[in-house]
């Protein structure tokens, strides 16, 4: 435990906000691990300001286990802390940083359990991941997939550790974001009806979008095991005008859905982009609306009955249940990794906040799951 508390101090100390680079973080972790044997593989994103990190110790087989994490932190601008919020605090049973949460706790237990593995004798391997920028839709395990795929091979499980009070989350929610650019007629406002205003083109199409959600409530898919039980669309901003007498002729809106597993995602964005045409076709040829799209991630629905999920139970003593946000976990389950998500902390009650915090209770508790997990590969 002091071994990764003293990690967790290192990591709360790089800023990675997801607007900013994490190379420092990722060097400091490389030269961790490199020094332990493991063999390591930086992914460089397309700017080379930021990277992720994919490494293994053990046999180069198939198998194994696979721990993921991501580098970045949501920002602390506009949140008023009482504590530094990137220099560790110790109080009592509480740490306080950002990311001690959300999710630089669960990679500093996964570096002290590295550590541990790296004298042992390995029957299979161990294998870690390390992402940037899922804090803004899961952006860098998207651009890190095609690179990781010959990498990882096929772990027998793999824990995403995201805060989940060390349950064992089978299930989340996948996402799309958009942003709906809208285009009509400038003119002046005493004239106003011989236009066709962007603003009124972009309330009718959130009109059509929320129509939309009314038929996912009423009709679409369903899962108790969530808060909103079905497939949802937000509309989140929305944008337009730049004087009172003058008709605007453009508008923005970002919106997203996020969608049950049960739901093609696919026929979810055919729906929007038909409701896109119907609203324009009300205006003839004067009104347009291009849809961009500007985050995706999947969702995640691991079998009850998968032996992964047997498996994280059984070294976490946690219960299964499914989490209202998203996580990679996704991703690593499309590409056929059986896949849990189950790591310390509350995302409710601790991430994302000002004086962001998480017990060592719970810490100590994540690493006696990982060090039963190292034990699976003996």
């Amino acid at each position: 435990m002091t071994l990764s508390l003293d990690i967790l101090d290192r990591l709360i100390a790089f800023d990675t906000v997801s607007n900013r680079s994490n190379l420092d973080l990722i060097s400091y972790v490389e030269d961790f691990l490199r020094a332990r044997q493991f063999r390591v593989h930086r992914i460089p994103d397309l700017t080379e300001e930021k990277a992720g990190l994919y490494a293994e110790i053990g046999p180069q087989t198939d198998g194994g286990i696979l721990l993921s994490a991501h580098s970045d932190v949501v920002p602390v601008e506009g949140q008023v802390w009482s504590r530094p919020p990137f220099q560790l605090t110790r109080e009592g049973d509480r740490l306080f940083g950002r990311g001690t949460t959300d999710m630089k706790g669960f990679l500093a237990e996964m570096l002290g359990v590295a550590d541990l593995a790296s004298g042992k004798t390995l029957k299979a391997p161990l294998k870690l991941l390390i992402s940037y920028d899922e804090e803004i839709g899961c952006v860098g395990i998207g651009r890190m997939k095609d690179r990781l795929k010959p990498l990882l091979g096929r772990p027998e499980l793999a824990i995403v550790g995201e805060p989940t009070e060390m349950q064992v989350a089978v299930g989340h929610k996948g996402k799309r974001a958009y942003k709906a650019q809208i285009t009509g007629q400038a003119g002046h406002s005493a004239l106003a009806p011989r236009f066709v205003s962007a603003l009124h083109i972009a309330v009718d199409y959130v009109a059509a979008l929320r129509a939309l959600q009314d038929g996912l409530e009423q009709n679409g898919s369903r899962d108790d095991s969530y808060d909103v039980p079905y497939s949802t669309i937000h509309v989140g901003r929305m944008r337009s005008g730049s004087a009172l007498n003058i008709v605007p002729d453009s508008a923005e809106i970002l919106f997203e859905f996020r969608h049950l597993a049960e739901d093609d995602p696919d026929c979810l964005a055919h729906r929007i982009t038909e409701a896109a045409n119907a609203v324009t076709a009300h205006y003839a040829q004067v009104a347009n609306i291009e849809l961009q799209s500007l985050a995706a991630y999947p969702g995640l629905a691991t079998p009850l009955t998968n032996a992964a999920v047997t498996l994280a139970r059984k070294w976490s003593g946690g219960q299964t249940c499914k989490v209202a946000f998203g996580t990679e976990a996704g991703f690593l389950s499309d590409l056929g990794i059986p896949t849990v998500v189950c790591g310390p902390g509350s995302m409710a009650d601790q991430g994302h906040k000002p004086d962001e915090h998480i017990s060592q209770t719970q810490l100590i508790k994540c690493s006696q799951m990982l060090i039963k997990a190292v034990g699976q590969l003996l």
